[in-house]
């Protein structure tokens, strides 16, 4: 009998021993069962079926059985839900624009460099009592609504005492191999910093001279002082991050939390906190490979995914081999406390999560040991990178709910959020390098070339601000047979985003240098550029600023003010009919600027009233939203819901500075003539609703897009850049289907639960906007025709073992579109299967064993029948041991 079970048990038996005391009678036993996953999911489902617009909810048992460790990862369990990069959301095969976050109800800004969205990985499990995903449109939502809204709810406030701890520790199947250095993290130095401005960023030895007014006497001359000066300033960058090959460390993690709830006699209500902490450190190695098809393909290049090493070298006019070691630190903690008085009740939630990831990267652009030489003199374009990326998000967040009784029962509902979300690279640094090998791929010395960009160092800081408050009032109506809820409420929306970069070269400005003929001393080749070296070559610090008006750095800024009005009817407890319009005015600017304004004539350039109405938005729209649902008792429902929404632009999308994006590793531009996309929106759904928690949903969907915002590929041959462009039209359509269902009749303790997307798309892109596109009409960027989730759960009569089998599986998509006649690069589905064993101990303790990725599946690109892209996984086993006090 489980803990349910039990818990019943004793409930009943108290009550017996009660009856027996008072009579002597014979009480007959009644015994209750359920499986761990029906009793939590009564609450979900119930939740579910209450909600006027289609909505899915993942509750913290659930997320509990699939062990995933964060609400990314969660996430993609839920149905037409995929997972990209470990940490964006696509909804019904949209991409992450198409979705937003929330947290618990409120916006918050992103710590990603790279887009506009949160990144759902940094919000742990340990953290979250359920995830919502609401598909369909509703007024109280923000407007900019494409596939979907997910809503992280926080633990709320306990009603008694808990606490308890965790501790895990993980295996990687992939890190027998990998590599380790140690790294200056302290940033850009103050030298450089001061330098830039004194220099006003050119470090020439000539601009130094004039600057400095240097003169040749008899301590020397002039170029020789500068040279001096210079090489004080390449000094100050860090130069000693040697690797070192050795197996990462075992991967681990520890949670705690504790919590009560007491009763106060002043005025007789209840206050409660609650507080949580975790980490947890893991490391990671992979083999990469990114490489650019030829645009001349010839027969001899179609193969087989399984295949890419023995591709022949005119497949590809670029191609780099990367093995990547990633150390991945996360910190995060959770604090609320809370007053509850009648039906009144106020709290303050702090939340505080870091994410930070040292990063090393050994990379080689041909590899004559394979066969696999671009060029023809058998040199090897060599690089050592060292990357240190932290990510910060803290939210401060006020929330009231209260239900005046005695006022017709209105309730309000309020929350003030205040957030900042950081992100800061104190360390990125490329060493470049040429490797040369003879005839028999024989490795011969190593070498520096004359040229620029030998060494790169880049330093990147982002700051987003926002403030969000807004709330809800609702009545509640009874006139004969119909239940009527008006609803009203507010939402306003402040950010502020300062993106900011530094680039600095190390120029090797004389002839090339050779550093190694030992091929055991590469790991070590960093350290070659030490004072001595520094001192004796022609060697130069070059700040790597872009000359105005062309920029890196940018700041934006966003403000909505929104409000609504809604309703809710249901007529005999049969009909409902829900609906409402929300209005929202919005506006943004998003400049382009440069680390190097000092004079007026500099702010000019980039902040004259031209420039700033230019780059500014400033729209209001009314958006509508309606559903019709018809209740089957408490049997099955059946609902019809339709909404027009918007997407807009990312804020970096709308400014033309270019970055890397990390899904693919190309360099992409803003566009400053973006226009935001509009949606219709239809959703048909029939729900069906058995005991024992079993339910069944079919879904149909259908999306209508005016100026779809697609990414488009340049022209470009041995290296692809990117940008943005609207499309003419586009459009999404396809169905859902998703189960749980108790197999018990068949087999004790078994269940089954999951779910299928069937989908297609297709954007029409005009002639004058595709660039050098080969399909102008084609399915949209990140759209998968189809999603299977699938879960085979047990769980034990007498309580003590629960365990899971889950696959997960996506179609192919579309990563980048193809140019100059190169067909459309497709990410290969991925079958991920993993396994998760619970064992309680007794009514305290659990210990839990987790194995992901058991097919050892690894990520792959394919682009004309040929892998372009491919990364290698590894297969994780976790064991954990938790204790509630």
């Amino acid at each position: 009998m489980n803990r349910i079970s039990m818990a019943v048990g004793a409930c009943l038996l108290s009550g017996a021993v009660l009856a027996q005391s008072q009579e002597d009678t014979t009480i007959e036993e009644v015994v209750a069962t359920g499986t761990r996953l029906q009793g939590t999911a009564t609450a979900v489902i119930e939740e579910r079926k209450n909600q006027a617009f289609v909505a899915d909810i993942l509750g913290a048992e659930q997320i509990s059985r699939t062990g995933d460790s964060d609400a990314a990862a969660a996430l993609r369990r839920v149905t037409g839900l995929t997972l990209v990069d470990g940490k964006f959301i696509y909804v019904r095969g949209l991409g992450e624009r198409y979705s937003s976050a929330r947290l618990n109800g409120a916006s918050i800004p992103s710590p990603d460099l790279t887009r506009n969205v949160i990144p759902l990985d940094i919000f742990p499990s340990s953290v979250i009592e359920s995830l919502s995903v609401q598909k369909a449109f509703s007024p109280n939502m923000p407007a900019a609504f494409g596939g979907g809204n997910v809503d992280i709810r926080t633990k709320s406030l306990p009603t008694e005492f808990t606490a308890g701890i965790q501790l895990g520790v993980e295996a990687d199947s992939n890190n027998s191999d990998g590599f380790t250095y140690e790294g200056n993290h302290s940033g850009t130095p103050s030298a450089l910093r001061d330098a830039i401005v004194h220099y006003r960023g050119d470090f020439s030895l000539r601009n130094i001279i004039e600057r400095d007014g240097l003169v040749t006497n008899e301590s020397g001359t002039a170029a020789g002082k500068a040279t001096a000066i210079n090489d004080g300033l390449l000094k100050s960058l860090p130069r000693n991050m040697s690797l070192k090959e050795e197996s990462p460390n075992p991967n681990y993690s520890v949670q705690a939390y504790i919590g009560n709830s007491v009763d106060e006699k002043w005025l007789g209500g209840t206050v409660g906190f609650l507080a949580s902490v975790a980490y947890d450190n893991k490391w990671n190695y992979t083999d990469r490979r990114n490489a650019v098809v030829s645009a001349n393909l010839t027969e001899n290049c179609s193969q087989s995914l399984e295949t890419a090493d023995d591709v022949a070298v005119s497949c590809f006019d670029s191609m780099v081999d990367s093995q990547v070691t990633t150390e991945n630190e996360r910190l995060n903690g959770l604090f609320t406390v809370g007053y509850r008085l009648d039906t009144h009740n106020v709290s303050y939630t702090k939340i505080y999560i870091e994410d930070n990831e040292d990063e090393s990267e050994i990379s080689i652009s041909q590899n004559p040991s394979q066969n696999i030489t671009i060029a023809a003199d058998g040199v090897a374009d060599y690089s050592q990178s060292f990357t240190y990326e932290e990510r910060k998000l803290e939210v401060d967040q006020f929330r009231g709910q209260h239900t005046f009784l005695d006022y017709m029962g209105v309730g309000v509902d309020w929350h003030y959020t205040q957030s900042e979300a950081t992100t800061d690279i104190p360390l990125q640094a490329t060493f470049n390098f040429s490797n040369r090998y003879d005839a028999d791929s024989n490795y011969l010395n190593t070498s520096v070339n004359g040229g620029n960009g030998q060494v790169e160092y880049d330093y990147v800081d982002m700051d987003d601000h926002m403030k969000n408050w807004g709330g809800n009032i609702t009545l509640p109506i009874t006139a004969g047979r119909f239940e009527i809820e008006l609803k009203g409420g507010w939402d306003f929306i402040d950010r502020a985003r300062y993106y900011t970069t530094s680039s600095f070269f190390v120029n090797n400005s004389g002839s090339a240098i050779s550093v190694t003929a030992n091929e055991a001393d590469l790991l070590q080749l960093p350290s070659y550029l030490n004072d001595s070296f520094i001192a004796e070559q022609s060697l130069l610090a070059v700040f790597n600023e872009p000359d105005a008006p062309e920029a890196d750095d940018y700041l934006a800024a966003q403000k909505t003010d929104a409000a609504y009005g809604a309703f809710d009817v249901i007529f005999d407890n049969t009909w409902r009919v829900s609906g409402g319009l929300r209005y929202e005015a919005f506006k943004q600017v998003a400049l382009e600027t440069s680390s190097l304004i000092f004079t007026p004539e500099d702010q000019d350039v980039f902040f004259n009233p031209d420039n700033i109405k230019a780059r500014t938005i400033d729209t209001d729209d009314l958006f509508p939203a309606l559903s019709f649902t018809y209740i089957g008792g408490d049997d099955y429902q059946v609902r019809f819901g339709y909404g027009e929404t918007v997407v807009r632009p990312d804020l970096r999308e709308v400014v033309p500075v270019g970055y890397f994006d990390p899904l693919t590793d190309i360099r992409t531009t803003g566009n400053t003539q973006l226009v935001s996309s509009s949606l219709k929106n239809y959703d048909l759904r029939y729900e069906l609703y058995g005991e024992m928690g079993n339910n069944l949903a079919l879904s149909l969907f259908y999306k209508d897009i005016t100026n779809p915002i697609e990414t488009i590929l340049r022209v470009g041959d041995s290296s692809y850049t990117a940008g943005f462009t609207n499309g003419t039209q586009a459009e999404l359509y396809g169905l859902e289907a998703e189960w749980l269902y108790d197999l018990s009749w068949a087999i004790d303790g078994f269940f089954t639960s999951g779910n299928i997307t069937l989908s297609d798309s297709e954007v029409e892109i005009a002639a004058s906007d595709a660039g050098s596109l080969t399909n102008t009409s084609k399915r949209m960027n990140g759209h998968s025709k189809y999603v299977t989730n699938f879960q085979l759960g047990y769980d034990s009569a007498n309580g003590d073992h629960s365990a899971s089998l889950i696959y997960n599986v996506f179609g192919e998509r579309i990563i980048a579109s193809g140019i100059n006649g190169r067909e459309d690069a497709y990410e290969q589905p991925f079958h991920s299967l993993d396994m998760v064993y619970s064992y309680y101990l007794d009514f305290n303790s659990t210990i839990k064993l987790r194995v992901r990725n058991l097919l050892g599946e690894d990520q792959q690109v394919s682009q004309d029948g040929v892998t372009v892209r491919s990364r290698t996984v590894g297969t994780t086993f976790q064991l954990s041991f938790k204790y509630d006090f």
